[in-house]
This record gives structure tokens, C-alpha cells and sequence, in this order.
């Protein structure tokens, strides 16, 4: 380019124009971590390989897994007790559950079908079809929400269980990969993040992590022996409590929060 033409460019302002201002390349900042305090223990079935966690009316309805072993159960919460259980054929192996109305909604890992029962009688009432893996499964009201070990949340239609859209999670930038278990509370969606001890707080309008709770420390170092990773999260709206629980823990928490 001739020393005449650049000179004209700058005058007329297009290569400034065309220059990228400096906070388009800045790496947004991770999301802050908080901490958490036990508000109480409840006995939990060491043998339930926990999959999805739903509180409601004063219950929790459970997804265990495993090929062979798979179940949804109502349980009593203070006790642990499994007061109704259904089991699934063994070739499936059993992922999320999520409640909406008087229907229980169950992913299966690998097999490409989803299930739904009768919540008060775990009746099987239909199935469904979705491509790729089923791990954790929740809803907003308005829609299913469900993780398949990705980075990408999918949304569906509760009455089709047919795929609306879908959004990649994200934290400074970068996607956040092995979402599993699920639960929507207050405009959040909360996601375990398989093989670690955190939770990610995720806004399902941008897929941004606007924040991580680190459970570490929640059991001790003998009872992880006998354990599997942290997944479970389960949500009383009406007593404003939240709980968690893992794969083969012989514990669920009840868990407050602590802002930095």
C-alpha cells in the first residue's frame, strides 16, 4: 500500500474503525466460589448408586443406577426409608429424574429412551426418544432440562419430551464439560460436574456459571472409600432447603450456603 493511500485511510478513520478495542480479547473472570455449612445429616442407602434427586411434598423421589440394579423409589426423608420402589429391566441403566405434575420422568444412560410413570403409582405410562447419553434431568415449569455429560443443557417440551433448543455452559470463556445430576432453583440451574466436589450455578438464559459451591470435606476420608463421586441435589421450595447427596453415600446432606 503506497504512504499517500494509508495515510488517507487513517484520516477517514477505517483503520481505527477496523481496529478491535481492547475489551472485545479480555477472558472474562471465572465465577466466584462459595462455601457451604451442614444444617443437618440424614441417613441415606449406601447401596442406591444415586442418579437424580427430587424433593417434594415432604419426599424425595430417587433414580438409583447401575445395569441390573436401576430404580426409582419414594423415600423418607428423615429416616431413609424406602417406602415404594420400582425397578427397571436390566439392560437399562438408570439416569435423572425429574417430577412435573403427576409425572416422573427417568433418562437412561446409553440406551436412547426416557421413561414416564405415575408419580403416586410408579405405573409406566410411555416412553420417550432422545439422541446421545441421558444423565441429569430437571425442569423450570415450563420445560424439561437435561444434561448429557457435555457442555450443552438441552430444554424439552414436558408434553412431547421433543427438544426445543439447547445452550452451552460456560465459565470465563470456556465450556464446562461432564454436567450431571440437575435441579432448578431460583432462576438457577445447579449441575454436579461428575469427579469433582463442585456444583455449578448456571443461568439458563446464557449458560454463563455466574457462580461454583465447593463441597469439600462433606464426608470424611473413610467413608469416601466406600463411596462414589458427589451426585444428588434435591430442592424443598416451600421450606427453602437444599440437599445433597452422592453415589453410594451413606449420607444426605442438608446444606446452607455462606455469600463471601
Amino acid at each position: 500500500m503506497k504512504l499517500s493511500s494509508l495515510l488517507a485511510l487513517v484520516f477517514s478513520g477505517a483503520i481505527l474503525a477496523a481496529a478491535p478495542a481492547p475489551f472485545q480479547t479480555r477472558t472474562p473472570p471465572s465465577a466466584p466460589v462459595i462455601k457451604y455449612r451442614v444444617v443437618h445429616v440424614y441417613p441415606h442407602d449406601p447401596q442406591a448408586f444415586t442418579q437424580g434427586l427430587v424433593f417434594l411434598d415432604g419426599y424425595l423421589y430417587e433414580g438409583t443406577g447401575l445395569n441390573g440394579r436401576s430404580t426409582i423409589r419414594k423415600v423418607r426423608l428423615d429416616t431413609g426409608e424406602v417406602l415404594q420402589v420400582q425397578k427397571l429391566e436390566s439392560q437399562y441403566f438408570g439416569e435423572g429424574i425429574a417430577v412435573k405434575g403427576d409425572t416422573l420422568y427417568e433418562l437412561t444412560w446409553q440406551s436412547e429412551i426416557g421413561f414416564l410413570y405415575d408419580r403416586t403409582t410408579f405405573t409406566r405410562k410411555g416412553t420417550f426418544s432422545y439422541h446421545g447419553e441421558g444423565w441429569g434431568l430437571t425442569h423450570d415449569g415450563q420445560r424439561l432440562i437435561m444434561s448429557d455429560g457435555s457442555a450443552f443443557l438441552r430444554f424439552l417440551d414436558p408434553a412431547t419430551q421433543k427438544e426445543l433448543s439447547r445452550i452451552e455452559v460456560k465459565d470465563a470463556g470456556l465450556p464446562v464439560g461432564n454436567l450431571n445430576e440437575l435441579e432448578y432453583v431460583k432462576g438457577e440451574v445447579l449441575a454436579n460436574v461428575w469427579q469433582t466436589q463442585r456444583i455449578a450455578r448456571i443461568s439458563p438464559k446464557t449458560g454463563r456459571v455466574t457462580g461454583w459451591i465447593d463441597l469439600e470435606g462433606l464426608m470424611t476420608a473413610r467413608e469416601y472409600q466406600a463411596a462414589d463421586v458427589l451426585n444428588g441435589i434435591a430442592y424443598d421450595a416451600a421450606g427453602d432447603r437444599l440437599f445433597v447427596t452422592g453415589k453410594l453415600w451413606p449420607k444426605l446432606f442438608e446444606i446452607a450456603l455462606i455469600s463471601n
